[in-house]
């Protein structure tokens, strides 16, 4: 589990970094400045989980139903909360209008909340 773990952190990260450069160059005369703000809290969280995940995949205090919980939670929250921003963000780019995934956006977060408070509760309550 733990080199599935790290394995999808390792290209999370990449992908983050690939986004992240696609947003300030090329994407920077194709939006305004809000939608640039709001892509790169795409890139940001995606990011920011893709480093907690490494940290899972390291973590020798937890077993691996956490871990895997936490995973999917993590993978799903990110593909929902970023992915969905980062369509949202681009109409101008694609020309198609993803208005109707916006309900995906909170729903990833909600995820990603999910996914630190099983940590956190797994953590807290672990013998010590």
């Amino acid at each position: 589990m733990e080199r599935k773990i790290t394995s999808v952190a390792a290209l999370m990260g990449i992908t983050a970094i690939i986004l992240g450069a696609f947003g300030a160059h090329a994407l920077k005369k194709q939006l305004s400045v809000e939608q640039l703000g709001s892509f790169e809290t795409g890139v940001k969280y995606q990011m920011y989980h893709a480093l907690f995940l490494l940290f899972l995949g390291i973590n020798t205090f937890l077993n691996e139903k956490v871990k895997k919980t936490v995973f999917q939670l993590v993978v799903f929250g990110v593909f929902f909360f970023s992915g969905s921003i980062y369509l949202l963000t681009t109409k101008a780019i694609t020309g198609v209008d993803f208005k109707f995934i916006g309900i995906v956006t909170p729903i990833g977060g909600v995820l990603l909340i999910m996914a630190w408070s099983v940590l956190f509760w797994n953590v807290w309550r672990a013998k010590r």
